[in-house]
């Protein structure tokens, strides 16, 4: 028999400050006050500060000596980075995940796409950007390679947070379906170069879509004198 435990203090504030940036209720830069969260979150600055020191190891807290802690920012630059990291872990995790464990794989993208399909039909974002992360990372665990999930895990959270803010346009959610409708056909057939092979082109991109959208966020948000 097993029992599931309590989720501690900081365990549950980790979970509801993470949710908050990935879904962009909090700014990216946002700065994030230890009084102010405890204050409303009804407990102790203990967890409140163990859990920013979780959040700071996934990557989505930036800590700034003598200034406070704040939701992590990006760059033209950084989108640049993670991709490339992750376009690497994504193509090795999808040839090893389509030999290890391709049936095992196939049904769960097959099971995500049924539902990713009706939440993008009725504009449901949040839900499909949820789950188009859980696709991916279902790629990863499937590898069978616990240092190449540690790899990823590093990086994962930040992905989450960049599809909720920059894929908000309807053309490329809908190219984004089309591009996992192929991976479940490509893991049927045993394919794992060629799932390998649209996940590159796949972030590839998807990075050009979030580079795009980015630079047009940053012209918005400065103006055109970039004052």
């Amino acid at each position: 028999m097993r029992i599931d435990r309590p989720k501690s203090l900081t365990q549950l504030v980790v979970e509801e400050l993470r949710t908050r940036i990935i879904e962009g209720r909090l700014a990216l830069g946002a700065p994030l006050s230890e009084n102010v969260l405890a204050a409303e979150l009804g407990m102790s600055k203990t967890p409140v500060r163990e859990a920013l020191l979780q959040l700071r190891s996934e990557g989505l807290i930036d800590v700034l000596p003598q200034r406070g802690s704040y939701v992590f920012r990006i760059s033209t630059l950084d989108v640049g980075a993670i991709s490339e990291l992750r376009r690497i872990l994504e193509m090795a995790a999808a040839e090893l995940a389509v030999v290890r464990n391709g049936p095992a794989l196939a049904a769960r993208m097959q099971d995500l796409l049924t539902r990713m399909g009706p939440a993008l039909e009725r504009d449901d974002r949040l839900t499909y950007h949820r789950l188009d992360g859980e696709f991916h990372e279902a790629i990863v665990a499937l590898a069978g390679n616990v240092f190449l999930a540690e790899a990823y895990g590093q990086i994962a959270f930040r992905i989450q947070a960049l599809r909720s803010r920059l894929s908000s346009h309807a053309d490329l959610n809908r190219s984004s379906l089309e591009d996992h409708g192929a991976m479940l056909a490509l893991v049927e057939a045993g394919d794992g170069a060629g799932l390998a092979a649209v996940l590159a082109r796949h972030v590839a991109a998807t990075e050009q879509a979030y580079l795009k959208l980015l630079e047009t966020r940053n012209l918005l948000e400065e103006g055109p004198d970039g004052a």
